[in-house]
């Protein structure tokens, strides 16, 4: 093209510009309306020019409350929306501009895919995850009781109350009013979840007025540095506080997708961080642990071991955490109750560094166990040696293209990592054996650094019992199954 035609690009400053130009109780509920007209992906995907995306929609409803004003700005439109959302698709990016595919690949995954997550799967493995999966080691701090401790109510309750709230701002143009509880609904709504919990709830965990998310989001913003360009990829307060006070009746969420994410295993994994600090996530990577361990012993025809302890009492060392012993592979695999940082969501120099940090010894571990099989050790005298040997690093939250551009340390084992709900699709499989689609996607250069779930795509798959069970157990289950 030209560089007498080529799009110059919006700069972030004259982006703000655009959005301050409207009062941010004008413009905010037209950001919630949209969102929740454009709220499956479908329909984000046909919205006028696919300007309508969420991560779009959510950025402009950050960027109004950190920096609008109602003082001598005007009403706005929705043809003002739209040219809100085309200036954010016409950011210049550097790492486009340099040509770093890996960065520009992590920003994108940061950035657009945990928008796409299924609703269902994601708060099913929150109770399947909490509260159904038994610890083999004691808990410091998920003892009986701890959700009445943090939530201020069952676990199921507070899931039960995100339900709600995203249901209604879906149906609603993003508002959710209590006074919901004065009608037939509300009543029948009342005999599951009291209108007092609700409100407890949504006040302690959910609502935000706006000087508490000015507040919030200059530390986020601290954080991540004064970069403007890369504010869009970095950590939107509305996660943490998806529903804002102060816009009439009830409560405004600009983003139904916020609301239900808050009850997922990664919402809840940061209100506890919250709530009893830092030594926390052991209890959780002891959980996920156990919790990947029973998704595994789904498998059909498979033997299931658990870690090894084995050398001399004075040097004691441990397997990886599961070894499943298939009829045409063995998997071993490891466990990491593991989240994206800032670093590889930003697609920074570090951002490589920080997935080897998180998933190296994963692949170090393997390595060794698989050593181990090969020289028959005593200690590994059940796993046999006679076929081929894969492994799985396992993540809580999906490192999404952390199988590409080598960022693992390179291993004699091949080694993929794969994200809970790919291992909760994985087992499903009835119409071939996993370990055979495992092996012809090992075998495929290509594919091999692919995600898992596009090995997945097109298979026949049963119903997962963990997750159809973990689902049963909410309030409102008989709204649909929690199976992909």
């Amino acid at each position: 093209m030209p560089s007498s035609v080529r799009d110059p690009g919006t700069s972030d400053y004259e982006y703000r510009q655009r959005v301050r130009r409207y009062r941010p109780s004008s413009l905010l509920p037209l950001i919630a309306a949209a969102a929740a007209r454009y709220y499956e992906q479908e329909q984000w995907l046909n919205s006028p020019f696919r300007k309508y995306t969420p991560w779009a929609l959510a950025d402009a409803a950050r960027v109004c409350l950190a920096h609008g004003t109602e003082f001598n700005r005007a009403e706005a439109s929705e043809q003002d929306l739209l040219q809100i959302l085309n200036a954010y698709s016409r950011f210049e990016d550097p790492v486009v501009r340099d040509h770093d595919g890996r960065a520009c690949l992590l920003r994108m995954a940061g950035q657009q895919m945990t928008w796409q997550a299924s609703e269902p799967q994601a708060l099913a493995r929150t109770a399947a995850i909490f509260t159904q999966t038994p610890l083999l080691k004691p808990a410091k701090y998920l003892r009986p009781g701890w959700d009445a401790e943090v939530f201020g109510c069952t676990l199921q309750e507070y899931v039960g109350t995100a339900q709600l709230v995203w249901v209604s701002a879906v149906k609603c143009a993003g508002r959710f009013d209590l006074a919901l509880f004065d009608t037939p609904d509300g009543q029948l709504i009342a005999r599951h979840l009291s209108r007092d919990t609700v409100i407890r709830v949504l006040d302690t965990h959910f609502a935000t007025s706006i000087a508490q998310f000015r507040a919030a989001n200059k530390t986020a913003e601290g954080r991540a540095g004064r970069d403007d360009q890369l504010r869009r990829y970095t950590y939107n307060p509305l996660r943490g506080r998806p529903l804002l006070t102060g816009f009439g009746a009830g409560y405004l969420c600009p983003m139904p997708q916020l609301a239900w994410a808050k009850a997922t295993p990664w919402g809840v994994y940061f209100t506890l961080l919250d709530h009893f600090g830092p030594a926390f996530p052991s209890d959780l990577g002891n959980l996920f642990e156990q919790y990947v361990g029973r998704q595994l012993g789904l498998l059909p025809g498979a033997q299931v071991l658990p870690e090894i302890t084995y050398g001399p009492k004075s040097a004691r060392s441990k397997t990886v955490d599961w070894i499943v012993v298939l009829p045409e592979v063995v998997l071993l695999v490891e466990v990491k109750s593991a989240i994206p940082t800032e670093p590889v969501r930003l697609g920074t120099p570090n951002a490589a560094d920080a997935i080897v940090g998180k998933l190296g010894k994963a692949v170090t571990q393997i390595d060794v166990t698989a050593q181990l099989i090969a020289d028959r050790h005593p200690a590994l005298a059940a796993v046999p040696a006679d076929r081929p040997v894969l492994g799985l690093a396992v993540t809580l939250e999906p490192f999404h293209i952390a199988n590409a551009f080598s960022l693992l340390p390179a291993g004699r084992t091949p080694v993929t990592v794969a994200d809970a709900a790919e291992i909760e699709v994985l087992v499903t499989i009835t119409d071939t054996p996993p370990g055979e689609l495992l092996l012809e996607r090992a075998d495929d250069n290509v594919r091999f650094t692919w995600s898992l779930d596009t090995a997945l795509h097109g298979h026949e798959h049963s119903l997962n019992p963990i997750l159809d069970e973990a689902w049963s157990s909410y309030l409102w289950a008989s709204a649909g199954r929690a199976d992909p």
